[in-house]
């Protein structure tokens, strides 16, 4: 038990493993994602229904989207930006997703409301398409949970999807953010009000900070009667500067700084969105 208990709270290298998936391919969490994520008054998962609101209408009048634009929405989720987009009459809609069990209601709510959206199952990371975007989106700091050579690709692959004069929206958390996280050990039976299992589980919670590389671990060490598996969930804290530099590398750079995805002005906060196009 003590090795255990050791081996389960050992703060590990950083990035050292990536457990992202489970959160999309387990049915019971899967489940429990998308609950977080139709609930319009919670932020946990998705942004509160009048946030995507206004967001969606600001990037429509900011990027002059119309019927002709092509945009395409990486990790949409249920579909709750792709969906209002599409219902502006924005030209081309299309969302890619790693859980099936979201996409099957965005698909379900695109049908019903005659919405033509283009869904597409799988990583991200590995999609390729032969057309140019006019604005790509990566919403809910969903940059900051991708390891170093993980954001590598996808600035590689943005940069290949992005048409000439097309831009990239996206939001981050900060290390202004970071400076405020603590480190923390917690044990709890049914944790997260049964959020990693619909049978009895403990979960010891370790909460790990990585200084020099601004990175964030919360490890979850979950033990059922009949399994155990381990959730890493890491976070990438950014600058203006640091993000700039990563981007650099692959022809990309920093248009514009604001406090979040509705054009708020940039000030000093725990998130930052930023508009992002070709050198």
């Amino acid at each position: 038990m003590f090795e255990k208990i050791n081996n389960a709270t050992a703060k590990p290298a950083v990035w050292s493993k990536y457990t992202a998936d489970v959160l999309w391919t387990d049915s019971h969490i899967a489940k429990q994602m998308l609950e977080f994520h139709l609930n319009p008054a919670l932020s946990l998962a998705s942004r509160t229904s009048p946030f995507i609101d206004e967001s969606v209408a600001w990037l429509v009048s900011e990027f002059k989207l119309n019927e002709t634009s092509k945009v395409i929405d990486f990790g949409c989720g249920p579909g709750l930006y792709t969906h209002r987009l599409k219902a502006k009459n924005i030209g081309t809609v299309v969302g890619l997703d790693f859980s099936k069990n979201s996409l099957k209601h965005a698909t379900t709510q695109a049908e019903q409301a005659g919405l033509d959206i283009e869904y597409n199952y799988g990583n991200y990371l590995e999609y390729s398409d032969s057309r140019k975007f006019d604005l790509i989106t990566l919403v809910m700091c969903d940059l900051c949970a991708l390891s170093p050579k993980q954001r590598s690709k996808l600035y590689g692959k943005f940069r290949s999807l992005l048409a000439p004069n097309g831009s990239i929206a996206l939001d981050v958390y900060t290390e202004t953010r970071f400076a405020n996280q603590n480190e923390s050990l917690n044990l709890e039976k049914n944790s997260m009000n049964g959020f990693w299992s619909n049978k009895d589980y403990w979960c010891i919670q370790s909460s790990f900070k990585y200084e020099d590389e601004k990175v964030t671990l919360d490890l979850y060490a979950i033990s059922q009667e009949d399994k155990e598996w381990t959730v890493f969930n890491w976070l990438q804290y950014f600058t203006v500067e640091t993000l700039s530099q990563e981007l650099d590398a692959h022809g990309l750079e920093i248009k514009r700084a604001y406090s979040d995805l509705k054009g708020a002005p940039f000030i000093d906060g725990d998130e930052m969105a930023l508009v992002i196009g070709h050198k």
